[in-house]
């Protein structure tokens, strides 16, 4: 086959050391494996192979919660303090008006200041109960910044006490018990440990990949991005996107009606370049080339998964990792099996930027960058975890050049050919001095910038 023969290639080139590739086209799914699901024993990865669908889950369980909405149970536009009275932040007008629909669309701009809520099964009501002084990053639905665990843990919850069980009994009850899912579980202590790939880090080709320290994500993540899964599962919930809500069995899961808002409830990104230009429901909207195609990704301490569906074709496609960059490979794979695939823009030289607009540094809790002008040109510094650096055989502080695509967007390549470039918006310029930078998805704010409502600003 010559797309297996090309990802065998490109796991060689980025030393991954398994994929496994699925593609569901008029709801006929062709799958393969290629490479090793550990490289300290060599074990074969299969199609049967379980990897870890980090953020991927936020779809999962967007979808149950439409459930909910479907039986009137809830409400994606009531306010969060309907479901759960005890809900509580810092800010007054969060408190009162955060919604379903900003969780699932992350715009709700809470601080991820939940502290330590433990392991056990009251995990998610103790995140929200933590969470009582939590700061705004941004007011609530001036923009677009992702939430690793909070948002989709503040459903969870609402989900646990409108069903009177825990979220992963919830998952299993609503998802994957009625989809017939084998392979897929909520909760590491479920996974069939002889199908489970073992995720690695790579800090260089010539040492090849190494065994992640970190085997799964807290359970803090699990809303978020607890699932692991195989091709064929993950496959199974694409399908129920394209047909409106209906399993490969004929069982309706959600309405149609839901799955029309789950695509089309959408907020813009502010770096529109790395997935999409639009954030739906539990779902990345891309635009390739005046195609509509929704995306759901995620990432764990060395395990990727990625998963692409195009409702004009009919077709759904994902790449699950156990290693190596997140976007390139992930990219290179899809350009095989679907043709055109958007790149990444061009810079532009000939922009002329004040610099000093741009300038500063933005940082939330446990993450800081700071940009500065140097030559004519920007660069921004990123302050490494100083375990992770040593970890990664890596400097405490990496720096880069932005590359100005527009005035608000730019390219930060990197020198690592491991490392992916990244897109960077740097944007609001509401006082003179952008407010945010934007990458990866998550919003940080610039020190010194107020957090003032859209309405003050």
């Amino acid at each position: 086959m010559k797309i297996r023969d090309r990802v065998s290639a490109l796991l060689a080139e980025y030393g991954i050391p398994s994929a496994a590739v699925g593609v569901l086209r008029d709801g006929v799914i062709t799958e393969f494996a290629v490479g090793v699901k550990n490289v300290e024993t060599a074990e074969p990865a299969t199609t049967e192979t379980v990897y870890q669908c980090g953020s991927m889950t936020k779809t999962w369980t967007a979808l149950a919660f439409l459930q909910l909405v479907d039986e009137g149970k809830a409400d994606l536009d009531e306010p969060i303090r309907t479901y759960l009275p005890e809900f509580a932040v810092a800010d007054p007008e969060t408190t009162a008006k955060l919604t379903a629909r900003h969780l699932l669309n992350h715009t709700n701009g809470i601080e991820e200041a939940f502290g330590d809520p433990g392991e056990d099964d009251d995990i998610h009501e103790r995140m929200v109960e933590n969470i009582a002084v939590a700061p705004q990053v941004f007011p609530l639905g001036h923009t677009h910044g992702y939430s690793a665990a909070l948002g989709y843990a503040i459903l969870a919850r609402i989900m646990e006490v409108l069903d009177g069980k825990g979220w992963d009994d919830v998952m299993r009850d609503r998802l994957f018990t009625p989809l017939g899912l084998s392979g897929t579980n909520s909760r590491p202590g479920q996974v069939d440990e002889t199908r489970a790939a073992t995720g690695h880090l790579i800090r260089s080709l010539a040492e090849g990949p190494v065994v992640t320290p970190m085997d799964y994500l807290p359970r803090a993540f699990g809303p978020g991005g607890g699932i692991t899964s195989t091709v064929r599962d993950v496959l199974t919930l694409a399908q129920v996107l394209l047909d409106g809500g209906i399993a490969p069995d004929g069982t309706r899961i959600v309405s149609a009606r839901s799955v029309r808002e789950m695509m089309r409830s959408r907020v813009p990104i502010p770096d529109p370049y790395m997935f999409g230009p639009e954030w739906a429901l539990g779902l990345i909207v891309c635009d390739w080339h005046g195609e509509t195609v929704y995306a759901t990704d995620g990432s764990t301490i060395g395990q990727n998964a990625r998963l692409r569906i195009l409702p004009d074709a009919n077709t759904a496609v994902v790449v699950l990792t156990n290693g190596g960059p997140r976007e390139s490979f992930a990219r290179k794979v899809f350009r095989e099996i679907l043709g055109t695939v958007p790149e990444l823009p061009k810079p532009d030289p000939d922009l002329k930027l004040d610099l000093s607009r741009y300038e500063g540094v933005y940082e939330r809790p446990g993450t800081r960058y700071e940009v500065s002008a140097d030559g004519g040109a920007l660069h921004l510094t990123l302050d490494l975890d100083p375990m992770q650096a040593e970890f990664l055989g890596k400097p405490a502080r990496l720096r880069y050049e932005l590359l100005p695509v527009s005035p608000t967007h730019f390219l930060m390549p990197s020198a690592d050919p491991l490392e992916d470039t990244q897109t960077v918006a740097i944007y609001d310029f509401t006082d003179g001095a952008a407010r945010y930078l934007h990458t990866n998805c998550r919003v940080h704010p610039r020190r010194g910038s107020s957090i003032r409502t859209p309405a003050s600003t």
